[in-house]
């Protein structure tokens, strides 16, 4: 390899090799919002070899995922689940014109160059077109019988999802180039490529011949590799393409923007005057705020950054200046605190009581085979002798899926449902005898009903279980007394800067 070429990714104590360039991943809501992305992330003060040795990998515009998709919240289908749920339905059609309609639309108010418009509408044009012209070739050929639409589907969604990253990367480029900017449109999307590639493999190919000293790499947030990311990752692709180019590169620094601060508690709950910002945390945390649906980032994108000993920094898109969260692996801070106060609305506990559990090895593993086969992932769960208390946040058709299951092999159990809400205090070093007893203390004094407590051995997170509709005021009571109350600042993440 030459000295251009990035290094490939290490095993065990990757920091010894770090190089000094950092990658960026830019989301979808920033993504929209041009002229901040560009003055506070891309260009900004920054001249010359200031603007370089940086990865930039980019979600798709806001709102095009799911258009292109389903609507992550409301489950309205978009263009893929229109195909999948119909063979020879031409609502797919109509619905893949109205997001290259769209697409067209943010290119309108992206450029102010005529040639560059062009440029990026002929672009959008060929990639609708083509995915087009594939999945009406594929409904032709699976109107015979050897071949079934549903075994294609999720290599259907994947080439669907990475139309939406291709758009927002090559039209980022041209932006830039304009700019005065040498940036590079890198396009692992796997577009017309015949050969199969891993995450990691894709990924070398791409870079082998960039340097970043010099080349600002714009990349895809989806990436085609061998194994399909979507059916191991979902939708969370983005995130994991940002940490395998962290990995394979050995970057000195991965950071996420992000439209908010990662703080001590939702500003809405708590009043935007009493969170503070948490300067700096490790991966322990983040895995519990995934746990919690708050995710600060993937948990299998977490896991490759971890190993490599990468530090994440979180930082605010709308806040250039401030340093945001630095997220890293060796950090333990050795005052015992809480750091955030989170948690979920509307979730579900799952008493099962089986007086035959008692004495009986391996007795809890039918109801943990339900929940598996159903995939409705644990919060946490506790087992006493004859009792297994499950809490989950999944919708109740999943839910009963699953009781019925367990019922059905376990016919002598007593099962009882209650919808609940979890609140977790969360931190780095909870090793502290007085912070449990300060929170139900605080709980004791409120008009709360503490319903159960789960405290992990590792030390990280204490969550609390309570009667559904009390979810903010339990944020509010617990986050007064165990943050505001205590007399200290979160850490600077100034100190922590890479």
């Amino acid at each position: 390899m030459t000295s251009k070429t990035m290094p490939p990714a290490h095993n065990g104590e990757a920091t010894k090799d770090r190089r000094s360039h950092s990658v960026h991943k830019i989301g979808g809501t920033s993504m929209s919002n041009i002229e901040a992305v560009f003055d506070n992330i891309l260009i900004g003060g920054r001249k010359n070899e200031e603007l370089y040795n940086r990865i930039f990998v980019v979600s798709a515009y806001g709102g095009i995922t799911d258009l292109l998709l389903e609507n992550k919240k409301t489950g309205e289908p978009g263009v893929f689940a229109l195909y999948a749920g119909s063979e020879n339905d031409w609502a797919w059609g109509d619905a893949l014109s109205r997001v290259q309609s769209r697409m067209l639309e943010i290119n309108t108010d992206a450029f102010d160059d005529e040639a560059d418009r062009k440029l990026a509408d002929r672009f959008v044009q060929e990639r609708v077109e083509g995915v087009r012209s594939c999945l009406i070739d594929l409904q032709r050929i699976c109107g015979y019988g050897h071949f079934k639409l549903k075994e294609h589907l999720m290599t259907v969604r994947e080439m669907i999802s990475g139309i939406g990253e291709a758009h927002s990367a090559h039209n980022t480029m041209l932006l830039l180039r304009r700019r005065g900017v040498n940036a590079e449109f890198v396009d692992l999307s796997g577009w017309r490529e015949s050969e199969s590639m891993s995450l990691e493999d894709r990924i070398r190919d791409a870079f082998v011949d960039i340097d970043v000293q010099t080349v600002m790499p714009i990349v895809t947030g989806y990436t085609q590799a061998a194994d399909g990311l979507m059916g191991i990752y979902g939708r969370g692709y983005s995130e994991v393409t940002f940490s395998a180019i962290a990995c394979v590169t050995s970057a000195n620094e991965a950071v996420i923007h992000k439209e908010f601060h990662l703080s001590s508690a939702d500003p809405r709950i708590v009043g935007a005057d009493k969170v503070q910002p948490i300067g700096r945390t490790n991966y322990d945390v983040a895995d519990q705020l995934s746990n919690m649906g708050m995710e600060a980032i993937h948990p299998r994108a977490a896991k490759g950054l971890r190993q490599q000993g990468i530090p994440l920094r979180i930082v605010n898109t709308f806040e250039p200046n401030h340093p945001g969260t630095v997220i890293d692996e060796s950090w333990t801070p050795e005052e015992a605190r809480i750091e955030i106060v989170t948690g979920l609305e509307n979730a579900f506990e799952i008493e099962v009581f089986d007086q035959d559990m008692v004495g009986i090895p391996g007795s809890g593993e039918v109801a943990l085979t339900a929940f598996r086969r159903f995939k409705v992932p644990l919060v946490s769960w506790s087992m006493n002798a004859n009792t297994m208390s499950f809490y989950v946040s999944a919708p109740m058709k999943q839910v009963r899926r699953v009781i019925e299951n367990i019922q059905k092999h376990q016919p002598g159990a007593d099962i009882q449902t209650r919808k609940i809400d979890i609140v977790s205090a969360i931190g780095a070093n909870l090793r502290a005898k007085n912070i449990l007893g300060e929170a139900i203390s605080a709980i004791e004094k409120s008009n709360l009903d503490l319903l159960a407590t789960h405290v992990s051995g590792r030390g990280v997170d204490i969550q609390f279980a309570f009667p559904d509709g009390s979810y903010t005021e339990a944020v509010e009571i617990l986050h007064q007394a165990l943050i505001e109350n205590t007399g200290y600042e979160l850490i600077d993440a100034k100190k922590t800067a890479a």
